[in-house]
């Protein structure tokens, strides 16, 4: 008799139970809605903040692979070093600003850090070897979007033509005419070029 009763018990709670989940009540309907806001904050705060940190240039040179090669060519530019101390970072050049496009970039970068686990370019002779492929690379990104992130500095209807050298103004004009874009003929402004290139590649 005692079983049954105790089986009955265990019926209504769980049944009970069943009820409570089907038509929760406005209180824990709040608790879990206010539950989920708070982790949905931390989480897109995390998120949001590990991003922004691997957009800094701390980040990017925390490799001896980029410290070692690229680094070094970009710190004897004016990318680096100009009369105004205006500097742009290796994100102002090679990540877009828009979250999109960034997350993108993002996944795309992922290439570079499998090559330093991988071994692929770990000495200077083997990012040399591998310069050129990764710089067609990058050429053709910055030249699939307009060289989107040259022109959140630069952009043709900015410039005063008359300031320019006479060589730079017509270049600019034949620019505008010919619907060229930055990396046209600025490959090699803040990275030295790679050996091997072609005519195609100079163009």
């Amino acid at each position: 008799m005692s079983e049954q009763n105790s089986d009955n018990s265990k019926q209504e709670n769980s049944g009970g139970l069943l009820a409570r989940l089907r038509r929760p009540s406005k209180k824990s309907l709040g608790g879990l809605l206010a539950v989920g806001f708070v982790v949905g904050v931390l989480f897109w705060g995390g998120f949001n903040t590990a991003m922004e940190a691997t957009n800094t240039e701390k980040f990017c040179i925390s490799c001896h692979e980029m410290y070692d090669n690229v680094y070094q060519e970009y710190k004897e530019t004016i990318h680096y070093n100009n009369r105004t101390g205006v500097r742009a970072v290796c994100s102002d050049c090679h990540v877009p600003k828009d979250w999109t496009y960034k997350m993108i970039r993002k996944i795309q970068a992922s290439r570079e850090v499998w090559g330093k686990i991988t071994g692929t370019i770990d000495t200077r002779e083997k990012f040399e070897a591998k310069r050129l492929t990764l710089a067609r690379r990058e050429w053709a990104r910055m030249k699939s979007v307009d060289s989107r992130e040259c022109r959140n500095c630069h952009s043709f209807e900015s410039m005063n033509k008359e300031a320019q050298k006479q060589r730079a103004r017509k270049q600019h004009e034949m620019a505008v005419e010919d619907k060229m874009t930055c990396i046209d003929c600025h490959k090699g402004i803040a990275h030295h070029k790679p050996e091997g290139m072609t005519e195609e590649d100079e163009e």
